[in-house]
């Protein structure tokens, strides 16, 4: 069995790739995972591609997108998302399209790693966006996502950002 997973932020240049790039690289075939933003920059944070690079994580296709193409109304049809992750404050709050299935949806915040300054610091914070990422999506690919009901899931993913 494969799930679909939406990984959101705001801008869809840094946490949400790093988020989406994680979740197919770790699950294996088991999720398909993807990510938009609710106003997309455009362009994806190049030391988003580096920390992914460094870090062993395939990164081909990452692309800043509109979670419009994501929508109940989106042309050509939007893959039907078993689960949603916020993983900025701003996406987390914002009114967000009907989502085809309905699914089950959970904040994960991460710091912002893209305007830290001096550079080396904004490499410092995207790996540590990366670490704490990719301990989540550890833990949630762990769990037998098989077999659990939609508020087990839940609670599971509310749990993992909590007892982070």
């Amino acid at each position: 069995m494969s799930f679909n997973v939406l990984v959101l932020c705001t801008g869809n240049s840094a946490r949400s790739i790093l988020g989406e790039m994680l979740f197919n690289h770790l699950g294996q075939g088991r999720i398909k995972a993807y990510s938009a933003g609710s106003k997309p920059g455009g362009v994806v944070n190049p030391v988003a591609i580096e920390t992914l690079q460094k870090n062993g994580v395939p990164c081909e296709g990452a692309r800043s997108k509109s979670w419009d193409e994501f929508s109940e109304n989106a042309v050509p049809p939007a893959p039907t998302f078993d689960f949603i992750f916020t993983v900025c404050g701003n996406a987390a709050q914002e009114t967000c399209p009907v989502w085809p299935g309905h699914p089950t949806t959970a904040h994960w915040g991460i710091p912002d790693p893209a305007h830290v300054e001096p550079i080396e610091a904004r490499r410092e914070a995207f790996e540590e966006a990366y670490q704490s990422l990719k301990k989540r999506v550890t833990a949630f690919l762990a769990l037998p996502l098989e077999t659990m009901s939609r508020d087990e899931v839940l609670a599971a993913a509310r749990q993992i950002h909590i007892g982070e």
